[in-house]
């Protein structure tokens, strides 16, 4: 029996053994994110304590195997370590799949490098966390002079729009975390709804190249992005406090972040600004503090082949608006303008009082994206953004507290794309669409004539951008977008002001219904619009790059330039739309050639633009209503050309020592060969930096900013009738201030108190000599002078 028995077993277990242990395993380890091989990865098979490294190629093999389920164990510098359970049954092959680069995963939002290969041949300019963090208790436009042809559109010293190449407002489009910013950017006092603390880098495009996010970019973008998570268990965060002598205010910002190496995080940002009046070198700045509030919540999950992330952010800020600038009458307007001083100086308080602004911007956010094999990154993105603005003026009795004007503005955006890396050389291919709903309700329940109507906004889009790598200097960018924008808007005019515009004969068919002095009308206007960009990049060596661009960007009038009818009361004027108006169609071909280097880097960017239907604000009149008089401001049409030069360089004579210069200037005229208004004047800014290594890194900072008398403006001067003196007089909207110097000083020094904790002591010195000067770009240059010395003191804690 025993016999039987091993004879039995001796023929079942060497069936077995002869079965299957001649298969072939054959795999191939690629990045995660474009395909390409990684060459030298370990692949250990467990069990067998059996090891390879990849080939050039990427591949490896193991003989000899048996048809059962193996562990193979990979790795790969700067990878995740990953393992990987493959059944083998014959001769199998099997591509593994790792996360490169491991260090710089990036949250779920869309990274800045998916910004920067989509204008490999345009202008950029890259602004990090170190600078950002030094005007904490700024806005977006105080942070963004710090490039080199960007500066500033201002309404006194807490409202302030950003401008490029001398375009501002509607013509500067502004993505936020991946979303476009929609708050109501057609007026020029009103500043980005965006806290600066909640933002790590900021990207700054000149021009309409980013085609993913827009086609109607005529003077640029800017793009800003929130921290990268970091996928490993850890908590972090950081708080930056500072005080201000002018304004007698200061700021706190706080952030906290707590991410898991499962991918899982979240985030809380938060931000408390609070200023009083503000002054200039010899008086007090009536009624101009600010009081603003953000918070920010982030979360999600991010894995290296999909992630989710939700988020949620509020901006309120609450700005005074200068008092001497709300006049009564004629001779208030010519006295003011005339006067070294304003009209109106009260002593310094903390209250903000009629004339004010209070806005609140809100952003709902759901970003997704899935990595497919050969197909490449899908994105898909929906925002919410509800934007309510209230401008308050100068009331008596029952409406002293009931806004002039009162908007609500609502906007849903969906975004669907795709990212194609079409081989290991690094070119792509990028396409996609996007969708737009956009409701505006206006209150009528102001008590005066709303300067913007009820309407409803769909746009339809699709884009696609390809690059190519043409060898190993030359890259070449091609990029198209298509536009469909409707606007179905509820209208009231004054009789009189239709006829006035002979609407009656160009629109009829847009009346809806009569009464005794105004009509009701139904505008429904479509617009389509073909925007494009293509380029070249020449790498000349491993220090200096040419990059030639040429951008088409087409712009549809905005509801402002359509409709505006009435008091802007925040602005202190009429504005006069008109309803006639085409899309603007813009052609700028820009050059750049950036040096790279330890010792010298420069970069020289000329640029020429052409735009046909350019829309100019511009005053006209003055206007006598029974609230006082009013200049009159008025859109037209007309083909502009601007030209300009950006100039960038570094210095650095000794390691601890660098020397920034920065030029810009830019020229712009209409087509009777008349200046452009509001355009900025030169510029010329210097930098200093010394660090002190022996003082523990003590770094100073002496910036000197040199800006030139406009000397090309138009002719917006008006006569107005003066009953006091029975007399007309001329109202000199159109002269220019006189140049100025100002002298900024800083010093700084980092403290490490442990291994985790850091603290960052900083003391600011703006405008060191107190000088009295006004800028050529703000609004209440007519009335007042800027800021004079600010002392602040800045303390960030990082833990």
């Amino acid at each position: 029996m025993r016999i039987l028995f091993s004879v039995v077993a001796c023929l079942l277990f060497s069936q077995v053994y002869a079965q299957d242990c001649s298969n072939t395993f054959k795999g191939k380890v690629v990045d995660l994110h474009d395909n390409t091989v990684l060459v030298g990865a370990t692949v250990i098979l467990a069990g067998l304590e059996q090891a390879v490294l990849t080939n050039i190629n990427g591949e490896f093999t193991f003989s000899n195997l048996c048809i059962k389920d193996y562990t193979f164990q990979v790795s790969h510098p700067f990878c995740s370590t990953k393992a990987y359970t493959i059944k083998v049954n014959g001769d199998t092959n099997k591509t593994f799949y790792l996360e490169h680069h491991l260090e710089e995963l990036n949250e779920v939002a869309l990274s800045g490098k998916a910004f920067n290969s989509l204008t490999k041949t345009a202008n950029e300019s890259v602004i990090k966390k170190e600078t950002i963090d030094n005007f904490s208790s700024k806005s977006l436009a105080d942070l963004l002079e710090s490039v080199s042809g960007v500066t500033k559109l201002s309404t006194g010293n807490s409202i302030s729009k950003p401008i490029i190449n001398g375009l501002h407002s509607s013509r500067v489009v502004i993505i936020n975390d991946g979303s476009r910013l929609k708050d109501q950017d057609w007026g020029i006092e009103h500043a980005p709804n965006l806290d600066v603390n909640s933002i790590s880098r900021v990207t700054v495009i000149k021009g309409a190249n980013a085609l993913r996010y827009s086609g109607d970019a005529v003077g640029g973008l800017i793009i800003t992005e929130s921290n990268k998570i970091p996928v490993k268990d850890t908590i972090y965060g950081s708080t930056i406090l500072s005080l201000h002598s002018n304004g007698k205010g200061g700021t706190v910002s706080s952030n906290l972040t707590q991410s898991f190496e499962s991918g899982v995080f979240a985030s809380v940002q938060g931000t408390l600004k609070r200023f009083g009046d503000f002054n200039s070198p010899d008086y007090n700045l009536s009624n101009t503090g600010f009081f603003e509030r953000d918070v920010s919540l982030k979360f999600g999950l991010n894995k290296f082949s999909y992630g989710v992330t939700g988020s949620y952010s509020y901006f309120k800020n609450s700005v005074g608006i200068l008092r001497a600038s709300h006049l009564g009458g004629a001779s208030d307007q010519i006295a003011a303008i005339s006067s070294p001083k304003p009209l109106f100086i009260d002593d310094f308080t903390y209250a903000i009082n009629n004339p004010k602004q209070e806005v609140t911007h809100q952003v709902y956010r759901l970003n997704a994206f899935k990595k497919l094999n050969k197909l490449g990154k899908l994105n898909v993105q929906y925002n919410y953004q509800k934007n309510k603005r209230l401008e308050f003026d100068i009331r008596r009795g029952d409406q002293e507290n009931v806004a002039s004007v009162d908007l609500e503005l609502s906007s849903h955006n969906v975004l669907l794309d795709l990212e194609t890396k079409l081989n290991s050389t690094g070119d792509y291919l990028k396409y996609g669409v996007s969708l737009s709903y956009q409701n505006n309700y206006a209150n009528p329940e102001t008590g005066v004539r709303r300067l913007i109507p009820d309407y409803d906004a769909f746009e339809a889009s699709v884009y696609g951008v390809y690059s190519a790598n043409l060898n190993d200097k030359l890259t070449f960018e091609f990029g198209s977008r298509l536009d469909y924008r409707n606007i179905d808007a509820l209208k009231f005019y004054r009789i009189s002001f239709w006829e006035s515009r002979n609407y009656d004969v160009l629109f009829p068919h847009l009346v809806v219904q009569e009464y005794d002095n105004q009509i009701l009308t139904n505008p429904n206007l479509t617009f389509v619009n073909l925007s494009g960009a293509t380029g070249l990049e020449f790498k000349i060596d491993d220090f200096q790059t040419l990059k030639l661009n040429y951008g088409l960007a087409s712009r549809a009038p905005n509801p402002s330039e359509l409709f505006s009818e009435g008091l802007h009361h925040s602005a202190s004027r009429i504005e006069l739309g008109d309803l006639s108006f085409k899309p603007e169609i813009s052609h700028k071909i820009a050059f750049n050639y950036e040096r790279k280097g330890e010792t010298l880097a420069f970069n020289f960017n000329p640029f020429i633009q052409f735009v046909n239907r350019f829309k100019v604000l511009e005053p006209t009149s003055v206007e006598q209503t029974t609230r006082g008089n009013f200049q009159v401001w008025s859109y037209r049409e007309t083909n502009a050309k601007l030209y300009g030069l950006d100039i960038d360089v570094t210095y650095k004579p000794l390691k601890n020592l660098e020397i920034n210069q920065q030029f810009a200037v830019v020229k712009g005229y209409d087509d009777s060969n008349k200046p452009l208004i509001s355009l900025p004047p030169v510029a010329l800014n210097n930098t200093i930096n010394y660090t002190i290594k022996k003082l523990k890194q003590l770094k100073l900072t002496l910036q000197n900013n040199y800006v030139f008398e406009q000397n090309e403006f138009p002719n917006t001067n008006f006569d107005v009738f003066v009953p006091t003196t029975q007399t007309f007089q001329t109202v000199d909207l159109s002269t220019p201030p006189s140049a100025y110097f100002l002298t900024n000083f800083k010093v700084s020094m980092p403290l490490n108190l442990s291994n985790n904790q850091t603290l960052n002591v900083g003391l600011f010195v703006d405008n060191v000599f107190n000088i009295s000067y006004r800028n050529y770009l703000n609004r209440f240059r007519y009335y007042a002078d800027d800021l004079g010395r600010n002392i602040s003191i800045q303390i960030k804690f990082n833990y």
